[in-house]
């Protein structure tokens, strides 16, 4: 079938991807039919995450032509043979680290570090091996095997979770990535304990999620921290107790704000200096969690001696430690109760065909989360 897709042909463009032209919307992409152990969705609605402008920017490097889009809810159309705990018009949520189940990290638990997934994913190929876009004759490669900035995708039948909630698609997509991601590193990774003192670095939508989770989890002091006065006054909308800038004297405001640091800080911007921040904001015997996704050469010095003499711990969090099949279910509760309103970070909403402003404005910090809207 004939598609309308935006795809990214040249990585590596760093800024004005609007006049750059940085994603091609064509209405010409060829989708294969679901083969064995996939599934055709209808995309309703995609949000737009750091990760998409990061393939385009070059510091998450990815095999191109590739569909972008990872963040995503959408309706079931077809299913392949072997998928029959599907129906066509189910509810559905895209999953960008799903879990084959049989290797050794989905053995132990911890589907979102699947080596299948990795595998396949890293050279654009869905799970089950195979791509299933194409143009102009050519192999067009799946974005973690999902590629939601389209009309329609096929995609692996573990990439996906059905949506039992009574919610729509727009906010329904805000979870297959950012609370995951965020509220996930807070519930699942650090499991912070009620009480304690959180700083959260770095307030996009994996920010401002991690935001909500440290609400929801009974944080007694909720520290955001970002350069942008926007997003400080969504956060406080949210639930922060407090706010501060980032900048040269972060780390002693919140020091003192809190009488020698956080018992947990959250590092979400994706940047070496943002890790360094939120390390530095953690007390003796604290714990800082990164779940943002620097260039792959970054790097970041560590005080071995300091690391060891107060106890610290540093843990890295990947889609935030969760199982979807166990935690979507318990957060869109959480949404019922109005604990975990993620509509709040939602700034834009539109088409398909302003995805490149779209980037334009997560780039230069003047939106938070946008979803393109197909529906």
């Amino acid at each position: 079938m004939k598609i309308t897709a935006a795809v990214l042909e040249t990585s590596g463009i760093e800024r004005d991807f609007d006049r750059a032209k940085a994603l091609t919307v064509r209405d010409d992409i060829d989708l294969a039919p679901p083969g064995p152990g996939e599934v055709l969705i209808r995309l309703a609605a995609a949000g737009v995450c750091h990760s998409d402008l990061s393939v385009i920017n070059g510091t998450r490097p990815r095999p191109v032509p590739m569909v972008l889009g990872h963040e995503a809810s959408g309706f079931v159309e077809a299913l392949g043979d072997g998928v029959d705990d599907l129906a066509v018009g189910d509810h559905v949520v895209c999953i960008f680290a799903p879990g084959c189940g049989t290797c050794t990290p989905c053995a132990s638990g911890r589907p979102a570090l699947c080596t299948r997934a990795a595998k396949h994913h890293s050279v654009g190929e869905l799970m089950t091996g195979h791509r299933r876009l194409s143009m102009d004759g050519r192999p067009v490669n799946h974005h973690t095997g999902i590629s939601a900035f389209a009309t329609h995708a096929v995609v692996a039948r573990p990439s996906l979770i059905r949506v039992d909630a009574d919610i729509p698609p727009t906010i329904s997509a805000l979870f297959s990535c950012a609370m995951l991601t965020g509220a996930g590193a807070v519930f699942n990774t650090a499991k912070i304990a009620p009480g304690s003192k959180v700083a959260v670095v770095g307030l996009g939508g994996v920010g401002l999620s991690a935001i909500l989770g440290a609400v929801a989890a009974g944080a007694g002091e909720v520290i955001a921290i970002d350069p942008f006065q926007s997003k400080l006054d969504t956060a406080r909308d949210m639930g922060a107790t407090q706010t501060v800038t980032a900048d040269a004297q972060t780390v002693e405001a919140v020091r003192d704000l809190t009488g020698g640091g956080v018992d947990y800080a959250f590092e979400l911007a994706g940047s070496v200096k943002a890790l360094e921040t939120a390390y530095d904001c953690t007390c003796r015997g604290g714990t800082t969690v990164t779940a943002g996704l620097p260039h792959p050469d970054a790097r970041m010095p560590l005080n071995a001696l300091n690391l060891v003499a107060e106890e610290r711990t540093l843990k890295g969090s990947y889609i935030g430690s969760c199982v979807p099949k166990r935690d979507l279910p318990r957060m869109f509760a959480l949404h019922a109760q109005g604990k975990l309103p993620v509509e709040k970070m939602l700034t834009h909403r539109l088409r398909l065909d302003q995805i490149n402003l779209a980037m334009d404005q997560l780039d230069n910090g003047t939106a938070i989360r946008q979803v393109i809207e197909f529906d």
